[in-house]
């Protein structure tokens, strides 16, 4: 049985053979690295003045940007995170994310400032 959220307003039907109709959403294919173009930039906006650098444009299903967002974090040797289709990485390294992103075959350029 579909949980209550997942009912679209429906509360009741005397139909006995009625299925709840999900807004099931089917996620998406990843790309193959050599078909992606991600764009690299730097950030401080509502971060304290704390910089971080943003990788976006990344096409595919989240399970696969969190793989990358983790290798990314682990070679650079730092933190981040990974939410609503965005990589974050604590710190300026978008000359290493670079370099390691045209390693791993992803097409990246530098964007913004």
């Amino acid at each position: 049985m579909a949980k209550p959220k997942d009912r679209n307003g429906i509360v009741f039907s005397t139909n006995p053979e009625f299925q709840y109709e999900t807004g099931s959403v089917e996620e998406q294919k990843t790309l193959p690295p050599s078909q992606q173009s991600l764009k690299i930039q730097m950030d401080r906006k509502n971060r304290a003045g704390k910089t971080v650098t943003m990788i976006t444009g990344f096409v595919g299903s989240e399970e696969d940007l969190t793989l990358l967002g983790k290798a990314l974090k682990t070679r650079c040797g730092c933190g981040g995170s990974v939410k609503d289709g965005i990589i974050l990485i604590q710190g300026d390294f978008r000359e290493k994310i670079m370099g390691i992103l045209n390693e791993m075959g992803y097409k990246s350029k530098k964007s913004g400032g």
